[in-house]
């Protein structure tokens, strides 16, 4: 084939733009010249597409949910992370996770991708809870400092919901990488989206690893898992960071190993007002499961021997910056903390 022929038609296509007008609608401009290009070139030109448009993936998806994937997956598709979605493993009210076959970009055969549930269908509870003392995050992971940004966000218009969204995904891909950098035991990210995650697959192609509280542990398991969990949880405050929804439902299980997972909610021990009891809430839910296994535990005592062992205090102090001097709850709250000290 002629290469230079071959660029020319390129070029041609640049200058056409990436869409004309044509009559009442519009079409892709390779379909204008189609007719004046040899066969053997469009088919050329065709292979070197990479473009979402040309992702046809073996999942077999509802309409709604193919238009959502190619939307959220394309990126990862036409950067080489991955090259097929094979099927989909966990579906959750927040975000469900796709098992995808693995592009160039990646040494491995199988990868996950979390995505995230359309925006007008995410109802997280409480969210402001786990939002106290955050920064809001940019889809790169760096603070916003836009003002007007900021302000539509915090008014919730259709442009800050989309700000405050992209925010929990930072916040989940920023802590990832923060914690498998630190030795924890966490799926290890590839790539961010504005609307997903892609990170090591835990499991091989025939099922996914379970979540821990699917499992029943052989007896000479137990203590060993707790105590990797209690250093994970260790791992986790030596980072200032406090996980908020751990539980053995976001705990995989596979062949004897453990992974921690789903981390968009979480919060600071120092800037967050209800960091202990989230933390508390977070160690009690995982000693409940090990309790049922058999183990003899003390939730509340170790939650508070975790916490003071890193230097945080039960009752922690607060910067005023996060409290309402307007607010008499908040008055009160300052004052008793003032007089411990």
């Amino acid at each position: 084939m002629d290469t230079k022929k071959v660029f020319e038609y390129y070029d041609e296509l640049d200058n056409q733009g990436k869409f004309e007008e044509r009559g009442k609608g519009y079409h892709h401009p390779q379909s204008l010249v189609s007719k004046r290009v040899p066969l053997a070139v469009q088919r050329f030109l065709q292979n070197q597409d990479d473009s979402r448009k040309t992702f046809q993936f073996t999942y077999k998806a509802a309409r709604f949910e193919e238009s959502w994937l190619l939307d959220s997956l394309g990126t990862f598709y036409e950067q080489n992370w991955i090259s097929d979605i094979l099927c989909k493993v966990k579906a959750g009210k927040e975000a469900s996770v796709y098992l995808c076959r693995a592009g160039e970009q990646v040494d491995a055969p199988l990868v996950a991708a979390k995505v995230y549930r359309p925006r007008m269908l995410r109802n997280l509870k409480n969210d402001q809870l786990y939002r106290e003392g955050r920064d809001v995050l940019d889809e790169d992971g760096n603070p916003v400092l836009d003002l007007g940004m900021l302000k539509a966000q915090h008014k919730r218009s259709v442009y800050g919901e989309q700000i405050r969204h992209q925010s929990w995904i930072a916040y989940e891909f920023q802590t990832l990488n923060t914690l498998h950098a630190a030795g924890a035991e966490v799926p290890l990210p590839y790539e961010m989206s504005d609307n997903a995650i892609l990170m090591g697959y835990i499991g091989d192609d025939v099922s996914a690893a379970p979540t821990l509280n699917t499992v029943t542990l052989d007896p000479e398991e137990v203590r060993p898992l707790y105590e990797r969990l209690l250093r994970n949880i260790e791992i986790m405050l030596a980072h200032e960071i406090v996980h908020g929804d751990l539980s053995a439902y976001n705990v995989l299980y596979w062949d004897g190993e453990i992974t921690l997972i789903d981390f968009p909610q979480v919060v600071s021990p120092q800037r967050n007002r209800n960091a202990y009891a989230i933390f508390e809430r977070d160690v009690t839910r995982l000693c409940e499961y090990f309790i049922s296994q058999g183990l003899s535990l003390n939730p509340r005592r170790l939650a508070a021997d975790l916490w003071t062992a890193h230097g945080y205090r039960v009752r922690p102090e607060v910067h005023p910056g996060l409290l309402d001097a307007g607010d008499s709850g908040d008055r009160k709250f300052w004052k008793q903390v003032e007089s411990e000290k």
